[in-house]
């Protein structure tokens, strides 16, 4: 008995991070799919598909400290394969095969990690990605504007709250950290720390910084400095004229193409909500520029003691919630698959979809949402009229229009009634002994039950 509790068990569950969904959440996934992919097709984009796993090499080493999450497969005898952990490698991989120099391409596919769920945060193991990308050899922060345009419309059209769009640049990071007198072999390292920020306090991330990876104290102090510091294209301008920073010649362009940026996103429309950031990081290996992501934030009010300021009458402080989209340039990648080692430049974004979804999934919770698409139900007032059912539902397929039958010879009218409430169906054709001998229908709408 035992043995078999357990087996039922083990049946009856799911493999950690993943999940299933049900109607009304597939319907709610339809919705949020249809908003971004018009959105991708407003801006011109093209779609592609690439296979859900790929050679272990074409992975290994794009992800810095992330690699350890990339599922391998079992060797079969055979190559080595590793599940996809996103759409950007794959993508760059098909440019260099493909020989593609020039593209604006989205992609929405499922990629796979090996990190620890949180599932109630849209954090799995398994999981969709919606990635814009623009490829090809363009005058500088054109296209970078452009994702950021693109992230703007569809985080307000989604309607999910206040959001708030990061942004950075790598040659920045690059410039900050030599200048602040991190070795070159500590570059990566130390900026995948510093990507933690968001999720660590400064003392935690310093801590990681001198006790794990070997900084100095003083090096960490000064970029403590720097990672503190947001604004917009004032403080570009502001850290060109850097004492430290503007040694750097690396950091310099990266501050005069965000000035540029900016000035682009003025005319676009959104910089009410893009900051330069320079505590983002983005950890990833791949990216070359400008980096960002965007996150959720929320209302909070702000614990005692309260500052001078909240006395003034400003109670209340924006949190962070958690990233929705993410992105950045990484013109090297595609030549990493060249065998001339020919580069294609590219940009995009990915939106964090699965976070998305559980938002729209509470925010659905006490609604009622249709899960059909039946515009209306063919049914019968009195009995054996099923064939005259049939054929008047078969003349509305024909005619295309969305139409659904009781699989009952004689269903009550009641039944067939309910059902269509049940299921949001809007019309009702109702056909008796005296409608077929006047050649009629009788439509009812079933909101208001009124019948013509």
């Amino acid at each position: 008995c035992i043995l078999t509790t357990v087996w039922e068990t083990q049946l009856m569950s799911l493999c950690q991070g993943t999940r299933d969904y049900n109607p009304k959440q597939m319907a709610i996934r339809e919705k949020v799919f249809n908003t971004i992919i018009s959105c991708f097709k407003r801006h011109g984009a093209e779609t592609i598909d690439t296979p859900v796993f790929e050679l272990k090499e074409t992975l290994t080493g794009k992800y810095g400290e992330d690699s350890k999450l990339i599922y391998d497969l079992k060797d079969q005898g055979g190559e080595l394969l590793s599940l996809r952990y996103d759409l950007t490698v794959p993508f760059a991989r098909y440019l260099a095969m493909n020989k593609i120099t020039n593209i604006k391409r989205y992609h929405i596919a499922k990629v796979y990690r090996r990190d620890n769920p949180a599932m109630t945060r849209g954090r799995y193991r398994e999981f969709y990605q919606c990635d814009f990308d623009i490829a090809g050899q363009y005058d500088p922060m054109i296209p970078d504007a452009e994702c950021l345009k693109i992230v703007h419309e569809i985080l307000s059209e989604l309607d999910l709250g206040e959001f708030r769009i990061k942004v950075n640049d790598r040659r920045i990071l690059d410039g900050m950290f030599a200048v602040c007198g991190v070795p070159a072999d500590k570059f990566r390292t130390i900026c995948s720390t510093v990507d933690k920020l968001d999720k660590m306090s400064w003392e935690d991330v310093k801590n990681e910084m001198v006790n794990e990876k070997g900084l100095s104290e003083e090096a960490a102090d000064h970029i403590g400095e720097y990672v503190s510091l947001q604004g917009g294209m004032d403080l570009a301008e502001r850290l060109l004229q850097d004492q430290k920073l503007s040694q750097s010649k690396e950091a310099c362009a990266g501050l005069s193409d965000m000035k540029l940026l900016f000035s682009y996103l003025q005319i676009f429309q959104v910089t009410d909500k893009v900051v330069f950031d320079l505590s983002l990081a983005r950890g990833l290996d791949y990216y070359t520029g400008i980096i960002y992501e965007a996150v959720l934030t929320q209302v909070g009010v702000v614990p005692a003691p309260v500052s001078t300021e909240a006395q003034n009458g400003a109670a209340e402080e924006t949190v962070s919630v958690g990233s929705v989209a993410g992105g950045g340039r990484y013109d090297g990648l595609v030549g990493m698959f060249d065998p001339k080692s020919r580069k294609v430049p590219c940009v995009g974004v990915s939106i964090g979809i699965e976070r998305v979804f559980s938002i729209m999934e509470q925010k659905a919770s006490a609604e009622k949402v249709r899960t059909t698409e039946v515009q209306v139900m063919v049914a019968s007032a009195q009995k054996n009229l099923l064939e005259e059912r049939l054929k008047l539902t078969t003349e509305l397929w024909n005619a295309g229009i969305k139409a659904e039958v009781m699989y009952k010879k004689n269903p009550k009218l009641l039944s067939q009634l309910q059902h269509c409430e049940d299921s949001g169906i809007p019309l009702v054709a109702i056909l008796g002994e005296q409608e077929l001998k006047d050649g009629v229908v009788k439509l009812r709408t079933v909101a208001t039950r009124e019948e013509v």
